[in-house]
């Protein structure tokens, strides 16, 4: 039913619109006769527009409805609205292209510079070796060998204290050794080689402001967080 409603919808339109084409075409040619002077240029330029202003009872509707030199004004009045609003949507569209162009070229220049920065940062290669080192497991007290590290991007291979197990872990750079303020972290699978475990990771220290914090490591599987002490140069 909806469909067949549509279908006749569409055939009436056109004829509808065949009706007022040939309506002009008797018109144009002069078939009709028009009562009344012709309206102003003001009044035909409302009708042509459609303005609300005018009534369909106002007998200047009829006159330029039927009258030649009014038709083809009316038409001319018609062709250039028309022709100003695709100017307005034209104008429209292409600022909102020229917006969407800006914002993206904002953000790829905003966003490569960080790139750059980050692929350009020089990343530094350091050994941390924790095979014969006490630890600090919470806040238990301990024998604890320093470690030091710059201020940069660093790649730490720790090796783990003796009889650490295999698995995943997480390295850590804390303020304390309670895993308060995090300054920097990362996870990896720990490997083996012979009596050595050993895991590496990528930290970003370049924020971090010299001084004293606590390296710490955890396994996923007991999440026991093990403490050493650290510098920042």
């Amino acid at each position: 039913m909806r469909l067949s409603w549509r279908l006749s919808s569409r055939s009436e339109d056109r004829f509808e619109t065949w009706i007022a084409q040939r309506h002009q075409e008797r018109v144009l040619t002069g078939e009709t006769t028009a009562v009344g002077p012709c309206p102003d240029q003001a009044f035909l330029r409302d009708l042509a527009r459609r303005s609300k202003r005018i009534t369909l009872s106002d007998p200047r509707v009829d006159h330029a409805a039927s009258c030649p030199e009014c038709m083809k004004r009316l038409l001319a009045f018609r062709n250039v609205d028309r022709s100003r609003r695709r100017k307005l949507t034209a104008a429209a569209a292409f600022a909102a292209c020229l917006l969407v162009a800006a914002v993206f070229v904002s953000v790829t220049e905003y966003r490569a510079p960080r790139k750059q920065s980050a692929a350009n940062a020089a990343v530094a290669s350091v050994t941390v070796d924790l095979f014969d080192a006490g630890t600090i497991r919470g806040e238990q007290p301990g024998a604890l060998q320093s470690v030091l590290l710059p201020a940069s991007v660093v790649k730490v291979t720790v090796i783990l204290p003796r009889f650490s197990p295999a698995g995943q872990y997480a390295v850590a750079v804390t303020q304390d050794q309670n895993g308060n303020g995090v300054v920097a972290q990362g996870g990896a699978a720990a490997t083996s080689n012979g009596d050595h475990v050993t895991v590496s990771v990528e930290l970003d220290l370049r924020k971090a402001k010299a001084g004293a914090y606590f390296l710490a490591t955890i396994h996923e599987q007991d999440q026991a967080s093990y403490y050493y002490p650290l510098r920042i140069k």
